[in-house]
């Protein structure tokens, strides 16, 4: 966010653009959407805070929604802006900081913001600012990754995609972030996240509701199907996408299971 150039340039060089389109993006983009559905409708004005290069943007528009989309990187708000297929407008902004009135909103989406905010002070701002922006009754959906995420994506990957384990470099930061939640990109690790703050999900909804929003649900987005072996190649397949998406489904809400998936959405009312 402002001030921190790690993760300013880590989005400034474009790394959102086709990541929703290969690999486990796939899925996270399919089940945002699905969760999304359930809640927004034609006409809500509905604000993307941290939406990257537009897709969520993008998409709610063609489903006639009122979106305007707020992003820290100015490229990726001209990827946004270049790559639309439904109207939307598309704003360099901070998410503490959102050039919108009070009360402007029906539905805000923090799908990012929340996760590159390493001090609990300025998630607090963050979460203050979609609160003043949020309608009365108002929907956010705030988006954390799993402070476990490094941990069993090597572990899932040991000796058949990597030896990430027998790094120690690798393991003092994995040992970081279970300890604390903080993630701190190793330079030998060039292209891993910029910093940013893993939550669990228990402690991403105690932030919402200390920020005084009204928890609704906490929902795994990707679930424990994200190590499937082959994931793009069974997810191409509708027969085999459609028994791993009811795997998701069934399991989505259980809390003993939430912090194996890589995102979870915490969904709450002003």
């Amino acid at each position: 966010m402002s001030g921190n150039s790690e993760v300013y340039n880590f989005y400034q060089a474009g790394v959102e653009i086709g990541r929703l389109d290969r690999g486990l993006g796939i899925v996270e983009f399919a089940r945002t959407k699905e969760i999304l559905s359930r809640y927004l409708n034609y006409g809500m004005t509905v604000y993307d805070v941290g939406g990257g290069v537009g897709r969520y943007a993008d998409w709610l528009a063609g489903l006639g929604m009122n979106v305007t989309m707020f992003e820290l990187a100015p490229s990726a708000v001209e990827h946004a802006l270049a790559h639309q297929s439904a109207s939307f407008q598309a704003i360099v902004a901070d998410a503490r900081e959102l050039p919108a009135g009070n009360e402007s909103c029906d539905a805000l989406l923090l799908m990012g913001p929340l996760y590159h905010l390493l001090s609990k002070e300025n998630r607090m701002e963050a979460l203050k600012e979609a609160r003043r922006v949020l309608r009365p009754g108002g929907l956010l959906f705030a988006a954390g990754i799993s402070k476990f995420s490094s941990t069993t994506w090597a572990v899932s990957t040991y000796r058949a995609e990597n030896s990430c384990l027998d790094d120690p470099v690798y393991m003092n930061m994995i040992r970081g972030e279970m300890a604390t939640g903080e993630h701190h990109r190793p330079k030998e690790y060039p292209k891993f996240l910029a910093q940013a703050y893993f939550h669990t999900p228990s402690g991403l909804a105690k932030e919402l509701e200390e920020a005084s929003f009204q928890m609704e649900k906490l929902l795994a987005v990707e679930g424990c199907v994200w190590f499937t072996p082959m994931l793009e190649e069974k997810w191409a397949d509708p027969t085999a996408r459609e028994r791993l998406l009811e795997i998701i489904r069934t399991t989505e809400g259980e809390p003993s299971l939430m912090g194996v998936s890589p995102h979870f959405l915490g969904i709450a009312r002003k």
